[in-house]
């Protein structure tokens, strides 16, 4: 039973997620880092067992998301290279595990940055332009759902796990740092 109800004649057409591991799907699966998981045990649950770079055992959040908005079954990886000019259409995530709303988050674990994966966004844009053009593509832009999950690597690793903040945040201050990078990435 769907759990998300949306009004009549109301479609959402797509998801597209930003952030860390909790809602990446294999983004880190082919960039030099070892922030990866397309190993076994992971993927254990997932379609056949098989590893896709998914921070889990199964499906992620995003996943259970376009599934219960009737989007899809699951969303990939803009990296993946199985991805299909179509796939585009319906959502994919930009979130690769261990980054950050820091941006020094993401370079220590050299994943992909938050305005990274804004700018594959971009690219992504352009070509949805190309596939169905600027009015089909503003229509999607316009009415699919938009996650950013992010924050916890900050916190655990860059702020707790390493000195570098520390030597110039207290944490009130370092949260403040994050609250202004979040907002800066949302606007």
């Amino acid at each position: 039973m769907a759990k998300v109800k949306l009004p009549p004649n109301v479609t959402v057409p797509g998801l597209f997620a930003f952030g860390d591991s909790i809602i990446d799907a294999g983004m880190n699966n082919n960039i030099k880092t070892v922030i990866k998981c397309n190993h076994p045990p992971y993927g254990q649950d997932f379609m056949g067992g098989i590893p896709t770079g998914r921070f889990s055992n199964g499906r992620v959040p995003t996943d259970f998301l376009a599934e219960e908005l009737s989007i899809k079954q699951y969303v990939p990886a803009y990296l993946d290279p199985k991805l299909s000019p179509e796939d585009l259409l319906t959502g994919v995530t930009f979130a690769s595990g261990a980054a950050g709303f820091d941006p020094l988050t993401s370079k220590l674990a050299s994943v992909i940055s938050l305005s990274q994966q804004l700018e594959y966004f971009k690219e992504s844009i352009e070509k949805m332009k190309q596939l169905v053009g600027i009015e089909k593509t503003n229509f999607i832009l316009t009415n699919s759902v938009y996650l950013v999950v992010a924050g916890s690597d900050d916190i655990s690793n860059t702020y707790f796990d390493s000195p570098f903040r520390r030597l110039h945040y207290d944490i009130d201050s370092y949260t403040d740092l994050m609250l202004d990078s979040a907002s800066s990435f949302v606007q």
